[in-house]
């Protein structure tokens, strides 16, 4: 009878990730043999390691062992468990009746709209020629370049609560209304506004990642699809472009979701106030400063960037069950 070899099919769990196993000691030697080898690669990917390490992993350890203690940023942080998540839940009126809400409500606007505005556009800058392509995707991609300079300059100045603003200016000459109206201080138009604004910059990495799928798709897929009996260009999209640029949808899905649940700046930018009036446009990053750079409460701002992660972590998992390929899974 012939002697089966030891596998890792014939080998229990216990024996797979036990360190004192023989198996485990050749998969290590295996792996350090293989550094070895690539060693020269490695040190290229040394310093983007180096800083993925010490600017991503580190604070988000940090963030996750100071969201369980009390800490004030000068004393000894003082252990106090779930406190800072079960206060959060039951007693922060302020991140229950306005963050939470207020950052969902923005998130559900700006994320899917700024993904569909991105991918329609590149649709759009695709049908043109190629010599004029560049000048539109410019003028697009421009605004999120100079997001901040934008934002005080172009934006506070239409919105401005004098005869001045722009919007005043204009509503006044043609009798719209009587008296210049204090837009970026109305509470009933703040949020409008900033989500106005934010679907403007919204046009960033993740629609020109859409632009260049669209230029990889191959375009003898049309012609068969026209043959198979596709017959507009919206059956076209649908059926055949989307499912050929998922890796590129992905991507796009992911900063989408980023560029929404980090973008409380806004609101700061817009009104020059940390706090906006009555919390109408205090987001969950807006909350994160405000107990970390206001009250100096380091774990609860810790807490908050916790459940912040954990937020964008379960929408992301959502972006790739909707776009990610079967092989990838």
């Amino acid at each position: 009878m012939e002697s089966t070899p030891l596998t890792d099919s014939v080998l229990s769990p216990s024996a797979k990730s036990n360190p004192t196993s023989p198996l485990y000691r050749r998969r290590i030697q295996k792996f350090m043999r293989e550094c070895w080898r690539d060693r020269l690669s490695y040190l290229f990917l040394a310093p983007f390691l180096l800083c993925f390490v010490c600017f991503i992993i580190v604070p988000v350890i940090m963030a996750a062992l100071l969201s369980v203690t009390t800490f004030n940023g000068f004393g000894f942080p003082k252990f106090i468990g779930f406190s800072h998540f079960i206060n959060m839940l039951t007693q922060d009126i302020v991140f229950m009746k306005y963050t939470l809400p207020n950052t969902l409500k923005f998130a559900v606007i700006v994320g899917p709209g700024g993904y569909i505005l991105s991918f329609i556009f590149a649709w759009l800058i695709h049908q043109l020629p190629k010599n004029i392509r560049d000048y539109f995707t410019l003028a697009l991609y421009a605004p999120s370049i100079v997001g901040g300079v934008a934002l005080t300059v172009v934006w506070a100045a239409t919105f401005s609560g004098d005869r001045v603003g722009y919007l005043n200016n204009v509503l006044l000459r043609f009798g719209f209304i009587e008296s210049p109206q204090l837009w970026l201080e109305d509470p009933n138009t703040l949020m409008t506004i900033m989500i106005l604004v934010s679907l403007w910059t919204s046009m960033g990495v993740g629609f020109l990642a859409m632009l260049g799928g669209l230029q990889t798709v191959n375009t003898e897929l049309y012609d068969a699809g026209k043959i198979d009996g596709i017959k507009n260009s919206l059956q076209e999209v649908y059926y055949l472009t989307i499912p050929s640029m998922k890796p590129q949808m992905l991507f796009s899905g992911v900063m989408a979701i980023v560029y929404t649940l980090k973008a409380g700046a806004i609101s700061t930018q817009l009104t020059g106030m940390m706090i906006t009036p009555n919390y109408r446009g205090h987001l969950i990053t807006n909350h994160i400063d405000d107990y970390a750079f206001l009250r100096y409460e380091w774990g609860y701002a810790s807490a908050l960037s916790v459940m912040l992660l954990l937020m964008s972590y379960g929408l992301m998992k959502l972006i790739y069950l909707l776009f990610s390929s079967k092989g990838d899974e």
